[in-house]
Parts: C-alpha cells; structure tokens; sequence
C-alpha cells in the first residue's frame, strides 16, 4: 500500500497548519516540486515520518522573497495496546490532564460528556501483598531514559529529578514505580532510538531557547500515556543561573555570582526535571499550590526544608524569594510536596477487579476529605490572586513587600555579583533587565487582587462558595501598597552608576514602561466593568462586599494626584492617567455606571490640574499646564 501521498501532499486532517497562520500570510496550494518525504523509520510499535511541504504564500512577511512558506514536520503512526486501559473518570477538583468523552448511552437525556484522566497503566506484580497494603513493585515500571547527548555532570542530577517521584508513588502502594537509566552504548543495544516508541527519554537540546517541556503519546480511547519524551533545553540554565541571583542573593551567599557552583545549577536542573516529568506522569500545572503556606513559614528553615516553597512542584514556584537576610537553613528552590503524592494517589491507586463507577465513588471519597484542605486545593490561573504563577505565600502584599526588600540589596550589589574586573558589562545588563522584570512581577501580584475573585473548586455539599470577590479591605490593602512601591518609590530601579555602564539613553522608560503596563492592567475595560458586576453579585456580606470601578478610580486619582511631581517618573505617571481617562472615556464597551466614574475623574483631574498649573518649578508649570490642555476641552 503506497501512502506516501499522505506525507507529500496536502493531505486534509493531516498535514495541519493553522487556520490563522493560512488566513495571515493567505497560504495557497502545496508546490509539489518542492514537497517531498525526507526521512522515514520503522520500529515495532511505532513509524516516525519525517516530511517537507511548500505552500504558495500570498502575503509573505517581510524580507521573504521566495513568495512560499517551508514547513517540515515529523508524524508518528503508533500501534496501540490491544486491550484499552480502564478509563478513569478526572475529578475537576484534582489537577489532571485529561481527554474528553462523549457518553451516547447516558440516560440524562442528552449527549453526556464526560472526561478521563491521562496516566499510565500501572498494575501491582503482587495483588495480594498490594492489598494488604505492602510496597508492591509494578509489573511494568515507568522507565525513562536520559538522552546520549546529556553531558555526564549533569546526568546524576536528571536521574534524580526522574526517580524523585518514587516516594510519590509509595502514597500509591507501589515501590520502584518509575526509574531513571543511562542510555545504552551501541553496544548494548545498537537499535536503541529516542525516536522508538517503547521507549521514554528525557531529551538534551543543543538550543538558545530558555524552556524544558513534557510532552505525551496518549491512548485516545482510555487515557493511557504510552510514551513521554521530556525536553530539556540547553540554555535552560541561563534562565535558572540569572533568576537565582536575582530573587535569592539577598539572602542565600550561594547566589551571588553567575558562575554558580555545580550543585546549586544541578540541584536548580533536578527540579526543572522533576516537574516535567510531573507532566509526563499527567500532572498539569497547580498554579494554587503556592498559596498554601503562611508567608512568614517560609522564612523558617525546618519549615521550608522539610515543606519546601509550595505544596507541589507542578507550580511556576521556583525560588524562595521571601526569606531575609539572616534567616537560617532556608531551603531556596522547589521540591515535590504533599500535592504531589495526594495526586499521584488518586491517579495510580490500583483497585482490583473494580468497574469505573466502583473507582469513581472511593476516589470521590479521598477528594471529598481533602479538596478544601489549602494543600490539597487544586487551581488555574484565571482571575484569582491566589492561582498566580511565579508567586509563593499566602498573602500577596507580605510576600511581595519581602521580595523588593531583597530586591534593592540585589540591585545595590548587581555590579558587583556579575562583572569581575577585565569583564565587560553584557552581563550587567542581561540581568539589570532581568532585574525589572522581576520586580514586574512582583507588583503584579499584588495588581491581580484588585478585581480578583477567589475560586474553590467544589463539588455541591461540600461547605464553601465557588467563586467569592475579593473584600474591598484587601483590595484597598493592595492599592496602598502599590501607591507606596510602585507608583511613589520606584527611583531605586534606576541606579545611575549601574545603569550608565551599557546604557546611552538611561532606563527612566523603562521604569515607566512598568508603571504603565501595571496603570492599565487596573484599568482595562473589562476589569471595570468586571469589578462592578463582581461587587453587586459576588459579595458575602456587606462586610465583605468587592470594591466596585468606582472605588478603584477615585483610589487611583487620589494617589497619582498625590504624587510629588518634583520628579519626571512621577509626571509622566499622571500624564498617562490622564490619557487613559481619555481613552475609556471613547471606550464604547464600558458600561454607563463605569463610564460615569471615568467622566467623575476626568472632571477631578482637570480641576487639579488648573489649580495647579501656576505653581513648582517651571517644569512642574509646563507639566500641568500640559495636563490641563488634554482635558481642556472637556465640559466642566
């Protein structure tokens, strides 16, 4: 059978690019002159195919000459088990990566869907010690392979990241369940491929992309991962060097160079591992993991060293970046935690000659107990300023007013932890950039209270509200700390003796470039009419009603009027209050309750601003006599 035509040509259903990427460059028809197979291999359970096809294209972007788009792309052809898997029905409540289904046969009267947790097939080699509750190994153990091209200092680092997962599986009653191996020489196996499906690899990439993935082959009708290749970009360890520096140097002496000793970077890698290999295993991210523990916890050491930063390491929590100067025996990266293993549990207790329904109900009973206990708690992102990445604590503003603490010692010292003498200043400015980003996002976090909503995932009679707006107490504990961080105190971003080493033009936009994006992150359209929708349907109690636009608004023009306008970050600032006032004002989408608060504060501002203009030095004269002209024409 010649199929050779599927991998030539444009083969509807499987050569897929796009819509949007066909509908931006108006991508046309295959060339066939210039489409061809390039490279094909077959295995037993599997055939890769490598492929080249040439579209037509109709609006190149610039600098394309040719008027044509090259794409190579690689396809799989996997034999699948005979006999599926027992699906396992996912819990929204525990993070799992799922498939969806569709039940034709369901009595409630429509086409039910439903959704199976993806893992692998485990099964206990010993049933009867399984059940009596012994350490069983499996009959078949997760096993991943490092890659040929892993340099050797850094292999018993990924071994460990791999095999860090076996304690999990213990809370599963199985002992051994996922090991770490070399690859084998060619001559111990000369057929061994990364490419053959039986087998699982954690892939070393020659790369200057900063990232590591851990992607899947799942079985469609059960959930089962057949395979798992987890990438680990080489220039990975930049991202991880800089960040430590940048978010521990304050108060870990370990950090406070770029060449970082070998077992920080390797402990830092066997993380990264670990937590790809967590999605590998199906786990997704848990972005509310990192709220769990009480800020002030993770200044402790035999907290944090026996806790780690955050209850599991499927969250974007990578450095403990709240301890201070003088804390003891911190532990500063992440680890595995008690999520990791109620997880694990749930996706790979074994249950002998149990139907779906049977599991469904005992694991529903485990996450019944737990879901509402904050370590168990599972979340996504959204708009919930407890689901946020890059964060730890409980308490936004604590842990935020601890990390730029130790972020002005970093930037006090930056010169000196990452230019020796004779070096040029490339680094210096690598990471002064870097530097803002962090602090970036660290006043984000506490942004995301403000109009925030607290989500707890539930199933109906379990005691708590799903979605809950955050109290205006706190959102009012948020503005001031950005009044008194962001908006009033940023000058320390911009040390004149760090910055005039690489730059000509100094970084005074680049400040104001955080303020702004920050400025209209509050006030977006969809927040504000968010945050009026949220106060008049979210509240518990009138004691805990959500701030509505309003609220934000006056709050915002209260503090950006307030600000001391001897300094230009701080004109700029409330020129572009004004032009965002301006802008909602045009804003069609607003709601009239809003849009009445954005007319209230444009007639304040302009009230300000005329009193003002008279008065401070000639700047501060031209500055809001510039204000009033922008809303001069606007009817008092």
């Amino acid at each position: 059978i010649d199929v050779s035509g599927y991998f030539s040509e444009d083969s509807p259903g499987f050569n897929v690019i796009s819509e949007s990427t066909k509908k931006d460059y108006k991508i046309g028809s295959l060339d066939k002159s210039r489409s061809f197979i390039d490279h094909c291999r077959s295995f037993p359970q599997n055939v890769e195919v490598r492929h080249t096809l040439t579209f037509k294209v109709g609006e190149p972007p610039r600098g394309n000459r040719t008027g044509t788009f090259t794409f190579q792309m690689n396809h799989s052809l996997v034999l699948l088990p005979k006999e599926p898997m027992q699906m396992r029905r996912a819990d929204h409540r525990v993070g799992w990566f799922s498939l969806k289904k569709i039940d034709y046969s369901s009595e409630a009267l429509k086409a039910d869907d439903f959704e199976v947790a993806v893992r692998w097939r485990l099964e206990p080699m010993d049933v009867a010690a399984y059940k009596r509750g012994e350490l069983v190994e499996p009959k078949k153990p997760i096993v991943f392979y490092l890659d040929p091209a892993t340099p050797m200092k850094w292999r018993p680092y990924f071994k460990q990241g791999i095999e860090d997962w076996q304690q999990a599986f213990e809370s599963a009653g199985f002992k051994n369940a996922i090991i770490a191996k070399d690859p084998p020489t060619p001559e111990e196996d000369p057929d061994f491929s990364p490419e053959d499906v039986r087998y699982s690899t954690v892939r070393y990439v020659a790369s200057t992309t900063r990232n590591a993935v851990g992607p899947s082959v799942k079985d469609p009708r059960s959930g089962e991962i057949i395979e798992s290749d987890v990438i680990w970009y080489h220039n990975h360890l930049r991202s991880y060097r800089n960040r430590y520096l940048l978010e521990t140097g304050a108060a870990n002496p370990k950090a406070r160079t770029l060449d970082t000793p070998e077992e920080e970077i390797g402990e830092m890698m066997r993380r990264v591992i670990a937590h790809e290999v967590g999605h590998a295993l199906g786990l997704p991210h848990n972005m509310k993991a990192s709220s769990a523990y009480p800020v002030d916890s993770l200044r402790s050491g035999d907290f944090t060293q026996k806790m780690g930063i955050a209850t599991t390491i499927m969250d974007y929590a990578r450095y403990n970046y709240v301890a201070q100067p003088g804390d003891e025996n911190i532990r500063f990266v992440r680890q595995i935690g008690p999520y990791d293993h109620y997880a694990i549990e749930w996706g790979y207790r074994y249950f002998d000659g149990a139907d779906m329904a049977q599991v469904d109900q005992q694991l529903k009973l485990m996450v019944d107990q737990k879901s509402l206990d904050p370590i168990y708690m599972f979340g996504g992102r959204g708009n919930d300023p407890n689901a946020q990445t890059e964060n730890i604590g409980d308490d936004p503003v604590k842990a935020t007013d601890y990390g730029i603490k130790n972020l002005k010692i970093v930037a006090q010292n930056l010169e000196q932890w990452t230019t020796p003498q004779g070096a040029n200043y490339d680094d210096l400015e690598e990471l002064y950039g870097e530097l803002l980003s962090v602090y970036s996002r660290y006043v984000n976090h506490v942004a995301a209270i403000v109009g925030g909503v607290y989500e707890t995932r539930i199933n109906k009679g379990q005691e708590a509200i799903p979605y809950r707006g955050v109290p205006e107490s706190e959102q009012k504990r948020a503005l001031k700390f950005l009044n008194q961080e962001l908006w009033n105190n940023p000058n320390w971003l911009m040390p004149a003796t760090t910055v005039a080493n690489f730059s000509e033009s100094g970084s005074l936009d680049r400040v104001s470039a955080i303020q702004n994006r920050v400025l209209r992150r509050l006030l977006s359209p969809k927040r504000l009419n968010n945050m009026n929708s949220i106060a008049e349907t979210l509240p518990l109690s009138s004691a805990q009603r959500p701030m509505d636009a309003a609220g934000l608004i006056d709050a915002m023009g209260e503090d950006l009027r307030g600000l001391t306008t001897g300094f230009m970050l701080n004109r700029n600032l409330q020129s572009e209050w004004v032009k965002q006032l301006l802008e909602l004002s045009q804003d069609k989408e607003l709601s009239p309750a809003v849009a009445a608060s954005v007319q209230k504060a444009i007639m304040d501002t302009k009230k300000w601003a005329k009193k003002r203009r008279g008065s401070g030095a000639d700047s501060e004269k031209a500055h809001f006599g510039y204000v009033y002209n922008l809303l001069e024409e606007i009817d008092d």
